[in-house]
């Protein structure tokens, strides 16, 4: 073998593991965000099996700390592959755009939002 061959194969194996490092970045920051789920799933079982506690605000000031994790984990998880994702470049794959990333993000922290100040809205009897 030549040495341009030895180098285009070089470049190809580099290209490959760069495009699998991107994905495996990916799945990563899914993962996160089923954490981040998680946790907006333990605030609202909590606040549900726990609405008989005393004093009231406890069981929501719980739950609501709950949702103040997962808020925290949706932010760390978009800042985590937003910077993964400029450092790599994609050679083989389409890759998560940016944008794409900071919209689901945003969108499950004022999904998130709108959940904890539901949760303190008193009840109408």
């Amino acid at each position: 073998m030549s040495a341009d061959n030895h180098n285009d194969l070089a470049e190809d194996r580099t290209d490959l593991a760069e495009d699998r490092t991107m994905l495996a970045h990916e799945r990563s920051f899914a993962g996160w965000l089923r954490t981040g789920m998680a946790a907006v799933g333990i605030a609202l079982g909590f606040n549900a099996l726990f609405q008989s506690l005393q004093p009231v605000w406890l069981p929501k000031a719980i739950a609501t700390t709950f949702l103040l994790l997962a808020i925290f984990i949706f932010i760390s998880a978009e800042r985590r592959a937003r910077s993964s994702t400029d450092r790599l470049e994609s050679h083989h794959i389409e890759r998560l755009r940016p944008v794409r990333i900071r919209m689901v993000t945003w969108g499950l922290v004022i999904a998130t939002t709108a959940l904890g100040v539901a949760l303190w809205l008193p009840e109408a009897t």
